[in-house]
């Protein structure tokens, strides 16, 4: 690592599940810890949290009730990056993306190949359904007409439950809107060195192996200790289309204000949205502490917090 520059300042970003999460990473980054260190252990303590049903343990599942965790984690001085997607059976795949970093030359492992890797790291399986999520996956049916695990057409059924519902439709009005969700995480530390970190259980109700933009370097999740971090959340297939990670991090480099760069990250996902239910949320951290969140949608906010804070702050994000 770098050496320590007394007038750096810590800094963490998260998305707004990411309260307790930031608290601990904070704590250690105030006691001399490293980005990559605080952004891993951010995101292990949402994947863990059995209330938070977006990430990790208790995540939502897919059409066919199976939980599929996802997540990526970058290091903005080396770019070296690790990610995994589509694992059953094992819970922080953050830990397994960290792991990847050192343990083989790749950034991508999924599905059976991301389970034996965490077999062979000596991790212990556990089941990631929780009964409060199973219920949930139930009542997705129930809200749609349909059989609990009907499935005879897989493909029509996983398009219809992952449509956000119409909270105008009278039929469907009590009905919970939580398909899209994830956990992000940047970080600045003392060192002058920038991290970032995503974790999801992708979006609920998916079709089998679909796998979203939080694992996508470039797409959900981008570190460059040059010019900025960046992490999205929502509906990642939009991400993935216009590379918004990456994207506002070049835009960065090309000279943009931070509130310039995001915008124009904002104006390419602007034109691609197909669908008025559809969003994009973004964070984003610069190498000197300047901080933002954008959106595609009205009323977003997202966490900061620095070393001076006792408690992570909510801001607006920024929308076109």
């Amino acid at each position: 690592m770098t050496n320590a520059h007394s007038s750096i300042s810590p800094v963490m970003v998260a998305s707004e599940n990411g309260r307790a999460g930031m608290t601990a990473a904070m704590k250690l980054l105030r006691e001399g810890g490293h980005a990559l260190d605080a952004v891993e252990l951010a995101c292990r303590i949402t994947e863990a949290d059995p209330d938070e049903h977006s990430v990790g343990y208790s995540g939502l599942p897919n059409v066919l009730g199976e939980v599929e965790l996802d997540a990526s984690i970058m290091d903005g001085r080396t770019l070296k990056s690790g990610a995994v997607a589509a694992v059953q059976g094992y819970g922080h795949p953050i830990t397994l993306a960290r792991r990847m970093m050192s343990e083989l030359p790749h950034v991508l492992v999924v599905g059976r190949g991301a389970e034996r890797f965490a077999a062979e790291l000596d991790e212990c399986p556990a089941n990631q359904l929780t009964e409060t999520a199973l219920a949930r996956w139930r009542e997705r049916f129930v809200e749609y007409g349909l059989e609990p695990g009907a499935a005879k057409d897989l493909r029509t059924v996983a398009k219809q439950l992952t449509r956000p519902l119409n909270l105008q439709d009278k039929l469907l009005k009590a009905a919970k809107v939580d398909t899209l969700g994830t956990v992000n995480f940047l970080a600045l530390d003392q060192y002058g060195d920038l991290a970032s970190a995503v974790s999801t259980s992708g979006i609920a109700w998916k079709y089998p192996g679909r796998v979203g933009d939080s694992p996508i370097i470039g797409a959900g999740n981008y570190c460059d200790n040059r010019y900025g971090a960046v992490a999205c959340t929502g509906m990642g297939e939009l991400a993935i289309r216009v590379s918004t990670a990456r994207s506002l991090v070049l835009y960065l480099k090309m000279g943009m204000t931070l509130q310039e760069a995001g915008l124009e990250a904002l104006r390419d996902l602007h034109y691609i949205f197909t669908e008025p239910t559809q969003y994009m949320n973004i964070v984003a951290l610069t190498p000197k502490g300047e901080h933002s969140g954008f959106t595609t949608v009205p009323s977003k906010q997202y966490l900061y917090m620095n070393a001076e804070l006792t408690e992570p702050q909510l801001a607006d994000r920024t929308r076109l």
